[in-house]
């Protein structure tokens, strides 16, 4: 699994930090950083969440 952020498209509502803290953080530029790029499997639901909530479609996953 390969986590996937538009930083172009991020507009800093951190849904995805609070749903998988482990992969993503939102720093004071408002902006998505990726802390792992190929995350354990066992961290997928809460990435899965961090795509279904994210409000502007920043964040993706690819097999």
């Amino acid at each position: 699994m390969k986590v996937i952020t538009d930083r172009g498209l991020c507009q800093g509502h951190a849904q995805c930090e609070g749903a998988a803290p482990e992969v993503f953080e939102v720093g004071e530029d408002a902006v998505v950083r990726l802390k792992l790029e190929n995350p354990p499997e066992e961290l997928r639901p809460g990435i899965e969440n961090a795509v279904r909530w994210c409000p502007v479609e920043a964040v993706r996953i690819e097999e």
